[in-house]
């Protein structure tokens, strides 16, 4: 089975998916379900869904980690053309999956109890993110 998911963002930040991926295998049986976000500027991440402050710290650390390219320490920086968020976007995406794996049982992911799935925005400005879906089934 595949399918496709589309997310509008409002900037930096996570953004969850856990429910529309949810329903995409709830009536799939045991399998595992792949998912691929199709751009170079943002992220998939399975993260904590309970505390909002894993996702601030989450992202503070990958600012400190990459900082916009107009800041100083990254004068090194060669690709500029769509703006000081654009290259940190591509490096903080590369730091982190563009791809999960998530088991499926019984039509349920297997999701730990404090888990979700997330879109991470990289980019300041909004962006409609499109996530790829395969469901395989066992």
């Amino acid at each position: 089975m595949i399918g496709k998911i589309s997310v509008e963002t409002a900037g930096p930040g996570l953004y969850e998916i856990t429910g529309e991926l949810a329903r995409f295998v709830s009536a799939s049986g045991d399998g595992v379900l792949t998912a691929l976000i199709r751009h170079t500027s943002a992220s998939l991440l399975i993260q904590e869904n309970a505390d909002p402050d894993v996702q601030t710290d989450l992202l503070a650390w990958l600012d400190r980690s990459v900082p916009q390219s107009d800041d100083p320490s990254m004068h090194w920086i060669t690709h500029r053309y769509e703006g000081p968020d654009d290259m940190p976007a591509h490096l903080k995406a590369a730091m982190l999956p563009t791809t999960l794996s998530i088991p499926v049982q019984s039509g349920r992911m297997m999701l730990g109890r404090w888990q979700g799935v997330y879109i991470v925005e990289h980019r300041t400005s909004p962006h409609r993110r499109e996530v790829a879906l395969v469901f395989n089934a066992c």
